[in-house]
């Protein structure tokens, strides 16, 4: 690209390729281009490149973008201007286009805000990192949002959208991380344990017009729970709280009481009467308590974990039976016949929300449960501080079919939940991301009779005895490692090396042995299955096979494994269906769910891989695989989609995969796959299948290969 600037007539003729004749008169692109023939070529570029990129998801945008991009260009900075781009377009693609307008029109008063707040902070900057950070710290996982003040309902924090009371972005984001560890101490510590706090408001034991002072209260309370458990967080708020905060010696000497280990919600209760006389003081980051917020999700949670509580108990006794649940009525809720058989053990757990965990007993012996369960109980715990007693029954099927149909409702709001999740995608033609885009749900996949399982089994039963030598041989597989300093054997390489170095006057090497050496493997793998409608037929049933036959295979060798097929409709209705989970046995629930599985939608594919590789991250493994086995290129029924932006979608999220440490690789039937797979995956990291029927025992030999050490 030449650096001359193009003149009134060339800009004219770019701008009119995106301004519509339909919204349009003739005429309109003359004078803004005009005015964008005095700025630089850069500049020009800038300008044609995003009024193209914005018009193509709303003409009437694309031009108050180029309007506003004018004024912007004289008094902001280009890095700055695409700020403002980005800030109006993250809100068009959440709220629409009147809020997006107005910050087009705007772009003055934008200038004004970011000169006052240099070092301010956008949250949308930092929230994943928040997330992560908040998940890393215990509890149930915990979604972070944008709200005036901070406050948690319970699911989620919500956070300014932008701070500024510090000079530095560094200081701020530690007051960004200062707010979310409070909001989640609420959670964890007890300040809406048991929904006590919300019984004393609705009772009228406490008042609306008090809460400031309990809040005052609890944050002391917390502030000593955060002390004792994460003494390095505590410091942090000291000092943040030193820079922005004032606290008189009374309020200190009047809530000692609340420092000591053992404190509760009841003893800041007990305390209230006492010091409303005084001012309550604000920490810079307790932000508020919202009751209301908190008693809507409180009670939906408290019914859908109860729920979920019993189908999980259903799954492990018929796990551990070997056989369904029989109810004599089909729309039985619970199986009543099964409280004699279950029973919770309370036993001491620092790490447990109230110092204590249970442990699970079928017909009076402790059994391990699912991780699922574990996490269940952790998020009752934290609600309750108990499991209540009814919860301890099975689920009957019609819990389990009211269960499943709550599942497979659309949702009618875009927001995190139990198997619902939001996820960004990646816009080729902005070079950034499009927050909280796709909505992602998981759903289950319900097993079924075992017949093609036993038929598959039949057809390969040479194949699978070869398999199975082959992985035995991988799992026992000894390495020989030279140049050691004892061992079973000289090594003829370092020792003619050494008797060199000793004749040109060297000290000679020690390391003159060999020895051999068991790889302990360390390696996690995902298969994620394209379950796309394009693998109607015998496509679909040689993806069964293959992972029937690499499961068997793969337990020979012990490796830690899970399957999830994928399909969408639309980025609303990202769908990943669950096969087997890491901490699932392979048998004969997960090898029902292989059988019962068949072609959906399309194949958009960047939301799922981003929540698989989120799995697999949470794996402690040194290998870690994501194995794709799909028939073709992304697509959707939304056409924006196919094409160049599909790729360039799943391009980005196998890189954020492999900048986690996971290491992608996709099996493909589809003959154009060298086209565009070189480019998504890598030139060594995809394999064509041409001869469908070779699938199934291709994708063991490249399992084989992949985790050789």
């Amino acid at each position: 690209m030449s650096d001359r600037p193009l003149d009134a007539a060339q800009l004219e003729k770019r701008l009119e390729t995106y301004l519509d004749p339909m919204l349009f008169p003739p005429g309109t692109a003359s004078e803004p281009a005009r005015a964008l023939a005095a700025f630089s070529r850069r500049e020009q570029e800038f300008v044609l490149h995003w009024g193209a990129v914005i018009a193509r998801d709303n003409r009437e945008l694309g031009y108050q973008f180029t309007m506003g991009a004018l004024e912007g260009l004289r008094i902001l900075s280009l890095e700055a201007l695409e700020s403002w781009v980005l800030q109006a377009m993250d809100l068009y693609d959440k709220q629409g286009q009147l809020p997006a307008l107005r910050v087009f029109q705007q772009v003055r008063a934008f200038a004004a805000h970011l000169d006052a707040q240099r070092g301010s902070l956008m949250l949308e900057a930092v929230s994943g990192v928040l997330e992560r950070f908040v998940c890393g710290l215990n509890g149930r996982s915990l979604h972070i949002a944008a709200g005036e003040a901070p406050f948690t309902d319970t699911e989620t924090l919500f956070l300014p959208p932008i701070l500024g009371r510090l000079p530095e972005k560094e200081e701020n984001f530690r007051l960004y991380k200062a707010m979310a560890v409070h909001q989640w101490a609420q959670n964890w510590y007890g300040t809406w344990r048991g929904g006590k706090l919300l019984d004393a408001l609705a009772s009228g034991a406490l008042s609306e017009e008090a809460l400031p002072w309990l809040h005052a209260l609890e944050t002391v309370r917390l502030d000593a729970c955060i002390a004792r458990d994460l003494p390095g967080l505590y410091r942090e708020l000291q000092r943040l709280s030193a820079l922005l905060d004032r606290e008189s010696p009374d309020w200190q000497q009047a809530t000692q009481a609340l420092r000591r280990p053992g404190a509760t919600l009841e003893d800041s209760l007990t305390l209230l009467p006492r010091v409303r006389t005084q001012v309550p003081p604000e920490r810079c980051y307790q932000g508020l308590l919202n009751p209301e917020a908190v008693r809507l999700r409180f009670a939906a949670r408290v019914a859908r974990e109860r729920d979920q509580f019993r189908i999980l108990l259903a799954q492990l006794l018929e796990e551990q039976d070997g056989k369904p649940l029989i109810s004599e009525s089909p729309s039985a809720e619970i199986l009543p016949e099964t409280r004699a058989r279950l029973a919770l053990q309370p036993h001491p757990d620092s790490e447990g929300p109230e110092g204590f965990s249970y442990r699970l007993l079928l017909d009076g012996n402790p059994v391990t449960p699912p991780s699922a369960l574990n996490a269940l109980v952790e998020s009752i715990l934290q609600d309750q501080g108990e499991i209540p007693p009814d919860y301890l029954v099975a689920a009957g099927p019609g819990l389990y079919k009211r269960g499943a149909a709550t599942q497979d409702q659309p949702e009618t709001t875009v927001r995190r939940g139990e198997g619902v999740f939001l996820y960004d995608e990646w816009d080729h033609s902005r070079q950034h991301h499009r927050k909280d885009w796709c909505l992602l749900r998981e759903h289950p996949v319900q097993p079924t009779d075992l017949g093609f399982y036993f038929r598959t089994l039949k057809k390969y039963s040479g194949l699978i005895k070869s398999l199975r030598r082959t992985f035995e041989v991988l799992r026992g597989e000894d390495q020989l490692r030279k140049r050691q300093s004892d061992g079973e054997d000289l090594d003829i390489d370092a020792l003619v090396e050494a008797y060199g170095d000793v004749h040109r006057g060297l000290e000679m090497s020690e390391r003159l042995f060999t020895r051999m050496h068991r790889n302990a493997r360390s390696i996690a793998v995902l298969l994620l299955v394209d379950l796309s409608g394009s693998t109607q037929g015998w496509i679909n049933e040689a993806e069964r096979e293959a992972l029937i036959l690499l499961s068997e295979a793969l337990e020979t060798l012990e490796d830690r494994f899970a399957i999830y097929g994928f399909s969408g409709w639309t980025r609303t209705q990202c769908e990943v269906y669950v096969v087997k989970r890491f901490d699932e046995p392979y048998g004969e629930t997960v090898q029902g769910r292989i059988c019962n599985l068949s072609p959906k939608d399309y194949t958009r594919m960047g939301a799922p891989i981003r929540h698989l590789s989120r799995l697999l991250e949470q794996q402690e493994a040194r290998t870690k695989l994501l194995i794709t086995l799909s028939d073709g290129k992304p697509d959707d029924y939304d056409a924006f989609y196919r094409g160049e932006y599909g790729i360039e979608d799943t391009r980005q999220a196998l890189l954020e995969a492999r900048l986690a440490g996971i290491h992608p690789f996709c099996i493909t039937i589809d003959e154009a796959g060298p086209e565009y797979l070189p480019h998504m995956y890598g030139p060594a990291n995809y394999t064509l299948v041409s001869d469908i029927g070779r699938l199934p025992a291709k994708v063991a030999e490249i399992y084989r290969k992949l985790t050789r050490p």
